[in-house]
């Protein structure tokens, strides 16, 4: 089937916000590869939440009736890859909605089942759905099988008979979505709080990985280097060329070095699209990784503590307990900030979830939602006391101290020593410093 043609989109966006107007579909003749006659490819380019732009495609044959939908991924790859681990215990979680890419491999451990990345077309649908698509799949050459190899039949008509009856739920057993690509997305029915079922993990890409992605790294940087004077870089502003990570129209990143007092160097990039207006920011530590991890608390007892600067790496973990709200590492990126600026970041995250809002949402999760996001407006307004946990295994996070250099009473700086699996995520642990040459 073919997928996409060459579109004219003179005169407006590429991309459109989800419309029933006809006029934002695209529809283009396409081959029925069941019947061989000619049908019809609708195609819509659209943006969701966490999911950046969309191909959603639909074919339909008037021969022979034959219907397809596809999803496929048209934004940029994210910087980092992603796991989803699910520990299925109820049938309700068999009705969890899954965004899946093409890149996406899916795994059953316990019956040591295993869909490969590039094997299925992308999707937007549930547990269920997988399942289906899976069982679908292995089903389609029985006949075949079944005069070919009649003993190879049997073994795969008992394993679809297994695949079944994950459905029911009878038995728990774990379900893992890994894309190298960071495009899948699984839903977490309990949000805005953690899913204890749920386990996301970020990762960074192997080279196989980004070989199959199609990302080609460069080896060398022909770029000429002013030299290390480090102070006429605190000085001056550096600028690069960019895509825009929303329209990928070209664009400039402005970087600069910056001194926080009584904390240490980072380094601040913003980028500003002057073709859709898009305006992003990002904070990097300009340091070594810390000998130990911190943990910043924070007693907000009025609103003029919205007022404190904070940096948050892409590293640090947020936690606030009165709201039952915990953010990995990971979700949001580094960040220069203000207190009020974070929480405002947080309430817009959940607000944007894809499964909260519009048509898949439900009244009891929306009512949570609502409940969760007027909290966060009476902890802006000074209204609601909290408290915010700030957890950096990299020490490379920071809240502003009002009352330096003297100690802050509402604020308590933390120093620990990491876990084994917190300098496995860091990659401290494959690090040789010494005797490396060997």
């Amino acid at each position: 089937m073919s997928v996409i043609g060459e579109g004219d989109v003179r005169g407006g966006p590429v991309f459109k916000d989800i419309s029933a107007e006809e006029d934002d579909i695209h529809i283009i003749e396409s081959l029925c590869m069941n019947c061989h006659e000619d049908g019809s490819t609708r195609l819509l380019l659209t943006k969701i939440p966490f999911f950046k732009e969309v191909i959603i495609s639909s074919f339909t044959c008037p021969h022979c009736n034959w219907s397809n939908t596809e999803i496929q991924s048209a934004g940029r790859i994210q910087e980092q890859g992603i796991q989803y681990t699910l520990k299925m215990k109820s049938k309700m979680d068999i009705n969890r909605e899954v965004v899946r890419a093409e890149s996406a491999t899916t795994r059953i451990p316990e019956l040591d089942f295993e869909i490969p990345a590039f094997t299925q077309k992308g999707s937007l649908s549930t547990i269920e759905g997988v399942i289906d698509r899976a069982v679908a799949g292995l089903e389609q050459d029985q006949a075949v099988r079944r005069v070919a190899d009649q003993d190879v039949a049997v073994k795969i008509d008992e394993f679809i008979a297994k695949l079944k009856k994950l459905k029911d739920v009878e038995c728990e057993f774990t379900l893992v979505i890994d894309d190298p690509s960071g495009n899948s997305f699984v839903e977490n029915p309990c949000a805005p709080q953690n899913d204890p079922d749920l386990t996301v993990t970020r990762y960074k890409r192997t080279e196989k990985q980004n070989a199959l992605l199609g990302i080609q790294e460069s080896d060398t940087l022909e770029q000429e280097k002013p030299g290390n004077d480090l102070e006429s870089l605190r000085n001056e502003v550096l600028v690069f060329n960019t895509n825009c990570p929303e329209c990928n129209a070209p664009a400039n990143t402005n970087m600069k070095l910056v001194q926080i007092p009584h904390f240490k160097e980072v380094v601040i990039m913003a980028t500003n699209c002057d073709s859709c207006g898009n305006r992003t920011n990002e904070v990097k530590s300009g340091g070594a990784t810390e000998e130990q991890g911190t943990r910043i608390t924070l007693h907000l007892t009025n609103a003029t503590d919205m007022a404190r600067d904070l940096l948050k790496s892409e590293t640090c973990s947020i936690l606030v307990p009165e709201l039952e709200f915990e953010l990995g590492m990971g979700a949001l990126a580094g960040k220069f900030t203000t207190v009020e600026g974070l929480l405002t970041d947080i309430k817009d995250l959940v607000l944007k979830n894809p499964f909260t809002c519009g048509d898949s949402t439900v009244s009891d999760r929306s009512g949570k939602i609502t409940s969760f996001t007027d909290k966060i407006d009476q902890i802006m307004a000074g209204e609601l006391r909290a408290q915010l946990v700030l957890d950096d295994p990299a020490g490379n996070s920071y809240i502003q101290n009002v009352f330096a250099p003297d100690a802050d009473p509402e604020m308590k700086t933390e120093k620990y020593t990491r876990s084994f699996e917190q300098d496995e995520d860091l990659g401290l642990n494959d690090m040789k410093t010494e005797g490396y040459e060997a």
